[in-house]
């Protein structure tokens, strides 16, 4: 399983990620198409998005790989118009990453 991380994964996703045996790679800064498409969204499983701010990836990340499932693990609500388009969306102060990185590991 391949996962993109993109944000500033302050809580580590992307450790328990790599703990659960997933091939995590990063966007550092913002994530565009050339950035998604150098980490390599087209074959990528999951796109985690820790950063709201950076929502307009979401879209970009659907067209690029409509099979891909995205995550946002942030505190901060989603815009609306990228709402439709996560798959889940998590707030850190719920459910710790472990269990995250497990579950999105066992529904895979």
């Amino acid at each position: 399983m391949i996962a993109i991380v993109a944000g500033t994964d302050e809580d580590g996703l992307g450790e328990a990620l790599e703990s659960e045996g997933v091939e995590v790679r990063r966007i550092d800064g913002l994530a565009t198409g050339e950035t998604l498409k150098s980490a390599g969204i087209a074959a990528a499983d999951l796109f985690v998005l820790t950063d709201t701010s950076d929502a307009t990836a979401i879209p970009v990340a659907k067209d690029a790989n409509p099979e891909i499932r995205v995550v946002l693990y942030a505190r901060d609500s989603l815009p609306e118009f990228a709402k439709g388009q996560a798959d889940l969306a998590v707030d850190p102060a719920l459910l710790s990453v472990d269990v995250v990185a497990e579950e999105l590991v066992d529904t895979a």
